[in-house]
């Protein structure tokens, strides 16, 4: 009789734990970033759809008028530039699945979000601080940028291992309903948190800036565009109560400015004059 438990069910396990985990790592092209991902696209591009259409229905949407033509012709204009750097440079279509949407709503908060499928969405309050159609690009660019690296995948399986001990998407979509959509909705954009996910959200928030600022240049906007916008921003927010940086899901105003400084001369070597 062998007096030493059996290990190997434990080791075992420990072993699909560790080659899952490899099996979802991924690179962001361009910066280089490894990230994991483990939740099926065909899964996050029907919870995007679902989202997208209920928060359309709760929003006046701007169909018509030159500030929804210059929010969908920016949008257009940079997703193209994407499209034709992706065909020449990757492997890999970073937008498959997408079906594009630059969308304008009636809504005062500072905010624009982007969801899974091409579903971008800018506020209306957001476009005196954006001015012009560069400003509106530094906006643009920083959401189109998130998809492209597939950060709200990343924070999802980030809170789908830390909230929910690993649970499968489909499984906590069928056990823990409301939960997984409140989880899902922050991961992208649609709600706010404090918690352990935090430190992963600023990391992301600085690769959608310089991601953004390369698309902008792309696209053939002027990426110095992004200094001006973000002093109009922390101007906008003087004398409003704020976190402390290390409780913000943003950098703070200034270190992401000086961050941009540092970013603008890689942009730049991205620019292409407009056609």
């Amino acid at each position: 009789m062998d007096c030493w438990p059996d290990t190997r069910p434990k080791a075992l396990a420990a072993s699909v734990a560790i080659l899952t985990l490899l099996l979802g790592c991924a690179e962001v092209p361009i910066t280089g970033r490894q990230q994991l991902n483990l939740v099926p696209d065909a899964l996050i591009l029907g919870l995007s759809l679902q989202e997208y259409n209920q928060f359309l229905s709760t929003h006046k949407v701007i169909a018509s008028g030159p500030d929804a033509e210059m929010v969908r012709q920016v949008g257009q204009r940079i997703r193209d530039a994407v499209d034709r750097f992706g065909r020449k440079h990757l492997a890999a279509d970073p937008f498959a699945g997408c079906q594009w949407e630059f969308v304008l709503v009636e809504d005062k908060a500072l905010n624009a979000f982007a969801m899974p499928g091409g579903k971008v969405v800018v506020n209306t309050g957001i476009l005196p601080l954006t001015v012009d159609a560069n400003g509106l690009a530094v906006v643009i660019g920083h959401e189109i940028a998130h998809l492209f690296a597939r950060h709200g995948s990343e924070r999802l399986t980030q809170g789908l291992l830390l909230e929910m001990g690993g649970m499968a998407l489909s499984k906590a979509l069928e056990q823990r309903p409301q939960q997984t959509r409140q989880l899902f909705m922050t991961c992208y954009g649609l709600g706010s948190q404090i918690g352990l996910l935090l430190p992963y959200s600023r990391l992301h928030e600085q690769e959608a800036d310089r991601l953004g600022l390369i698309f902008m240049a792309m696209a053939g906007y002027d990426p110095h565009a992004a200094i001006a916008f973000w002093q109009r921003m922390a101007e906008q927010g003087k004398g409003r109560p704020s976190p402390p940086e290390f409780l913000s899901t943003h950098p703070a105003d200034q270190t992401r400015i000086e961050a941009i400084r540092r970013l603008l001369p890689e942009a730049m070597e991205y620019y292409q004059a407009p056609r």
